[in-house]
């Protein structure tokens, strides 16, 4: 096993080794490096400031921990949810590690259950569609996530979204020439109406990087695979984008910087004109119809209706 380089700090014990910057690095300024960058993404894109209370969105996973730890250790007032989607093994370990880490850092948590909320499962609800899982759960759980954020008052949400999940994103919209999707590809989409602020500080940090550093944190994450996610999308433009970065080191944070620079050039010449669904007031492209997490309501009435 090829032993790691000398901090180039401190000249101490590597504990790991950034291939994309060429950097090796201690334990200790490793920590003080994800720090230092979440902090100056946070600056550098006005995410929020430390008069605002930060409502974190907690899954259970690395990302979601780190991201509410860091936040932590940098001064910021933050409260934790967790949305239960009712997905067996998954969403019970998942739950109990997001409240063990409140419990220990002594961080509120708050837990809302999809079944409550909706009036059935998660599992329930894939096993009756015949829409791709991935697509049913992230329209779900993007609409709970500025319900709740907005009904408790507050303005800005933070999920741990990191470079990797940007760079397959990005990828996959180039792809597919999403423009209008592309456009609001940012770490920070203002509030507008009853829609919160939503915000990514973890955009310049990779997978990698966030493991490390709940291992340097001894950070106690759900080390589980949603059951639905295999042969998702995402995941086979997320083993792209890594193949690529093993061959060309730095190109997914070139890739998502680049794009930010030149995001204003996908700025869409017209909007679509939004209108407040009929059936919970959030905006939708429909003027009519119901917004795609209402239908999901109904369907989910109908099916417990007819049983």
């Amino acid at each position: 096993m090829t032993r790691l380089k000398r901090c180039r700090i401190c000249k101490k014990e590597g504990y790991i080794y950034l291939r994309h910057a060429n950097l090796p690095l201690c334990k200790e300024h490793f920590i003080s490096r994800v720090h230092f960058v979440v902090q100056d993404t946070i600056k550098k894109y006005e995410m929020f400031s430390k008069k605002e209370k930060i409502l974190v969105a907690v899954s259970g996973g690395k990302d979601s921990l780190a991201l509410w730890h860091i936040l932590k250790e940098l001064g910021y007032d933050t409260e934790g949810f967790h949305i239960d989607l009712g997905l067996g093994e998954f969403s019970n370990v998942s739950k109990q590690i997001s409240e063990n880490f409140a419990e220990k850092h002594g961080i509120k948590l708050n837990i809302f259950s999809l079944e409550k909320e909706l009036g059935s499962s998660m599992e329930n609800i894939i096993e009756k569609s015949y829409e791709k899982p991935c697509s049913l759960c992230g329209t779900v759980k993007r609409h709970l996530m500025n319900k709740i954020a907005y009904e408790m008052g507050h303005k800005v949400i933070a999920t741990g979204h990191n470079l990797d999940d940007e760079a397959s994103r990005l990828l996959g919209n180039i792809l597919s020439w999403q423009e209008e999707y592309l456009y609001r590809q940012y770490p920070v989409l203002p509030e507008e109406e009853v829609l919160v602020r939503k915000v990514k500080p973890l955009v310049f940090l990779s997978r990698k990087e966030l493991l490390m550093y709940c291992k340097a944190n001894e950070i106690e994450y759900a080390d589980m695979s949603c059951p639905y996610s295999k042969g998702a999308r995402s995941l086979v433009l997320l083993d792209v984008i890594e193949k690529i970065e093993e061959r060309y080191p730095a190109t997914k944070i070139r890739f998502v910087r680049g794009f930010y620079k030149l995001r204003e050039r996908f700025k869409p010449s017209q909007y679509v004109e939004l209108h407040k669904c009929p059936g919970c007031g959030i905006p939708t492209a429909s003027e009519k119809e119901l917004c795609r997490f209402c239908r999901i309501k109904e369907r989910v009435k109908r099916d417990v209706l007819a049983s």
